[in-house]
């Protein structure tokens, strides 16, 4: 494949910059990240106006709310980009360091963790990733190259412009943080098969954009995000927590990965159930999609075809199905899942452990809300995506997660004999 000139010199620049920050100072780091957070804030002014301008695009183009609002900044949110900034500050440098042993032979051997390189993060209409994935990868020793969608273009070539200025006044090499300012598909599709500059490719968005990605990259991806989640209310849940652990889970913040898209529900407990989730869905505008026996209870239910068990709405709509027992619900996830997050709600111990065992996803929950699933609320501070695949990472991707591991082996005139 060709190559375009203005994305091989920001390969050049990002391989360039890597072999230098992978040796920086956790101190130099800290401060540059510092400097990072308190520019964004001093240039809120000029963020605003660029994302003003995307905001009306997005709703010239007619784009779904919930994705208006990902895509919108106010004062507020810029402080919250700067203060998540911080908190990278306050996490322990994930470089160097690492166990040593030594053999009988006298061999020496430590196994040290070092950053993965050139990290691309492509990624759809929300600028926080901009700020987050900079100063994850500043932090973890790695150069980022961000290319955003064409929804959050204009925020993004600011909050860039700034992020980047800062970072260089501060001990952080050219080109550690650049972004690709050209939106065209034909640009993604050459960043994808970079493997001469790029180390690792991490795409965050919906299902379409992280398919596209893994099929055609030739870069290595870590596939993050589609989140079809599910919750089964089990024939010994408590009715309380089941109503308020799965109003949570879809309403709290329907427009991300970890929200609840799927119901099931034994068939025991759909009389009584139902009608008392529904009661809160009406009153949120929750719409409900719904198998025949939903459909029966809750006459306001919109029936569900075969497409909606496995839609990832991101919206405040959910398919509901009640099912015969455990077995039906976790032959259902089984079939649907993306591997993402799925709860439980029983008082049943054994059904409790056999959901947790029997599951295959990068998390899974007894009794709690599916919206846990995020590096901030399981400790590990920020982070750069939810894995949903086994290799390298799963689950929340925080600090460790970018980087990978180097032997450094210690010898004295050592030979294999």
């Amino acid at each position: 494949m060709e190559f375009s000139e203005d994305l091989i010199l920001i390969g050049q620049k990002a391989k360039d910059a890597a072999r230098k920050l992978a040796f920086i100072s956790t101190e130099t780091k800290n401060n540059a990240l510092q400097a990072m957070a308190e520019a964004l804030v001093k240039s809120q002014e000029d963020i605003i106006k660029a994302n003003k301008i995307d905001v009306a695009a997005a709703e010239k183009k007619g784009l779904k709310k919930s994705l208006i609002n990902r895509l919108q900044l106010n004062a507020s949110a810029i402080a919250d980009i700067s203060s998540a900034i911080k908190d990278v500050i306050a996490l322990p440098d994930p470089v160097g360091g690492g166990e040593l042993w030594k053999r009988p032979n006298g061999l020496v051997i430590q196994k040290t963790r070092v950053p993965l390189g050139v990290v691309a993060m492509i990624y759809e209409a929300r600028p926080n990733v901009t700020a987050d994935a900079a100063a994850l990868c500043l932090k973890s020793g790695n150069v980022c190259i961000l290319r955003g969608g064409s929804e959050a273009i204009e925020s993004n070539k600011v909050m860039t412009r700034v992020l980047a200025a800062a970072a260089e006044k501060n001990g952080i090499p050219q080109g550690a943080i650049q972004l690709i300012e050209k939106t065209d598909r034909e640009y993604a599709q050459q960043l994808m098969r970079m493997n001469k500059y790029i180390d690792v490719i991490i795409p965050r968005g919906g299902a379409g954009l992280i398919q596209s990605v893994v099929e055609n990259a030739t870069v290595p991806v870590i596939e993050t995000g589609t989140g079809v989640c599910h919750a089964y209310v089990d024939l010994d849940a408590d009715y309380d927590k089941a109503v308020s652990v799965v109003f949570n889970a879809k309403t709290q913040k329907p427009g991300v990965c970890n929200a609840l898209e799927t119901l099931l529900v034994h068939e025991a407990v759909a009389d009584e159930y139902l009608p008392l989730i529904g009661k809160k869905f009406q009153e949120h505008g929750v719409e409900i999609r719904g198998c025949k026996r939903v459909s029966k209870i809750l006459e306001y239910a919109v029936p569900a075809t075969e497409e909606d068990w496995s839609t990832e709405y991101l919206d405040l709509i959910i398919s509901v199905k009640v099912v015969k027992d455990i077995d039906e619900a976790l032959d259902h996830i089984y079939k649907y899942s993306t591997k993402h997050s799925e709860t439980i709600i029983t008082e049943n111990y054994s059904i409790a452990q056999r959901f947790l065992n029997e599951i295959d996803a990068a998390a899974v929950y007894v009794n709690a809300s599916t919206r846990f699933t995020d590096g901030g609320r399981f400790g590990f501070g920020a982070e750069i995506g939810i894995s949903t695949q086994k290799l390298h990472a799963r689950g929340p991707m925080a600090l460790p997660e970018l980087t990978t591991v180097k032997y450094i082996v210690y010898g004295n005139g050592h030979i294999v004999e």
